[in-house]
C-alpha cells in the first residue's frame, strides 16, 4: 500500500470513529481522481476527495439531496453532516449500491437521466460556472511526468480547443450540468440507473452532457448505443457543427487522471498516457483507449 492509499485509509478510520460507524473490512474499490471504498460493515461507501476541492464536495452533497427530493434517480448520501473534513482530505459517505453481474447500466438508460435533469428547475445552489480544461491545464503546468514536448504540446492543443469552443452557438441553452456525465457514473439500484459522482456539477451548455457519451467510441461505444443514447434524451446533436470540438475537449480532458497517475509513479497509466498522446498528435480517431 503506498502512503498516499494508506493515509486515505486512516482519514476513512478516523471519520468512522467520529460517527460511531465501522471501518472493519474497509476495501478499496476505485482509486482515481477521487478515491472511493466499500465500509462492508454499515453498507456504506466512502469518497475521499482532495482538501482544496472540499467546496465542490460539499455542493455535490447539498445539489444530491435536492435532486433526490426532485425525483431523479441519483446516488445519495446517508444522513450526516457532510462533508467530513479529515486534512488533506475531505471524506463523503453514501449508500452503498451492489451491482449484479453483467453489463453496467447502458448510454441509453443515461440519455434517460440526462433529459430529466436538464428539464428540471434550477436547484438551490449557487453553482460555478462551467470551465472547460480548467483542471487539466492546472495538471500539465504541475506536472513532472511530461516532456517539455508534450507540455508544449498539450497547452497549445488546450488553447486551440478552448477558442473554437469561445466560438459556439448551443442550441440547448444553459442551466445545471453533471459536467462528467457518461455512462461510467451510473450504477444499478435493482432494476433502476442512478447517476453519480456530482463533484464537477455546474451551470453551463447542455451540450457538455451529451459530448462525453459521443466521445465514448474511444472506449468501443457503438453507432447502436449513440443513437439508443440520443432518442432517450430526445435530441441528436451529431448534426450540430459543435460536437466536434466538444469531443476533442473530452479527449483532451480524458488525460488529466492519467497525467497525475503518472505523475506518481503509476507505470500503467504512463504506458496509457503516451499511446492516448500518441493518437491525439496523430489525429488518429480509430483508436480504441484503455479505460483503467
Amino acid at each position: 500500500m503506498t502512503t498516499t492509499y494508506a493515509a486515505q485509509e486512516d482519514a476513512i478510520r478516523d471519520a468512522c470513529r467520529a460517527l460511531g460507524l465501522s471501518a472493519r473490512g474497509l476495501t478499496p474499490l476505485r482509486r482515481h481522481a477521487t478515491s472511493v471504498y466499500l465500509l462492508p460493515q454499515d453498507g456504506l461507501v466512502a469518497r475521499v476527495s482532495p482538501w482544496d476541492q472540499r467546496e465542490a464536495v460539499a455542493r455535490s452533497v447539498v445539489l444530491t439531496r435536492w435532486l433526490a427530493g426532485q425525483g431523479l434517480a441519483v446516488t445519495e448520501t446517508i444522513n450526516v453532516p457532510q462533508p467530513i473534513e479529515c486534512p488533506p482530505y475531505t471524506i463523503t459517505l453514501w449508500a452503498h449500491y451492489p451491482q449484479p453481474e453483467g453489463p453496467p447500466p447502458s448510454p441509453e438508460h443515461l440519455g434517460g437521466l440526462l433529459h430529466q435533469l436538464h428539464s428540471l428547475p434550477p436547484p438551490p445552489v449557487k453553482l460555478p460556472p462551467y470551465r472547460p480544461l480548467a483542471t487539466l491545464q492546472e495538471t500539465v503546468h504541475r506536472s513532472t511526468a511530461l516532456s517539455s514536448n508534450d507540455r508544449s504540446w498539450l497547452q497549445e492543443a488546450a488553447a486551440a480547443v478552448l477558442d473554437a469552443y469561445s466560438h459556439l452557438d448551443f442550441p440547448l441553452g444553459e442551466g445545471l450540468v453533471h459536467g462528467d456525465a457518461y455512462p461510467g457514473n451510473t450504477l444499478w439500484n435493482g432494476t433502476s440507473a442512478l447517476l453519480g459522482d456530482w463533484d464537477e456539477a455546474a451551470f453551463g451548455p447542455r451540450e457538455i452532457d451529451l459530448a462525453n457519451t459521443f466521445q465514448g467510441v474511444r472506449f468501443g461505444r457503438t453507432q447502436q448505443e449513440l443513437r439508443a443514447f440520443a432518442h432517450a434524451y430526445g435530441h441528436d446533436p451529431t448534426q450540430w457543427s459543435g460536437l466536434s470540438v466538444l469531443t476533442r475537449m473530452r479527449d483532451l480532458h480524458a488525460l488529466g487522471s492519467f497525467i497525475r497517475r503518472a505523475d506518481k509513479g503509476d507505470g500503467a497509466a504512463v504506458e496509457q498516457l503516451a499511446f492516448r498522446l500518441s493518437t491525439l498528435r496523430s489525429n488518429d480517431h480509430e483508436a480504441t483507449w484503455s479505460a483503467h
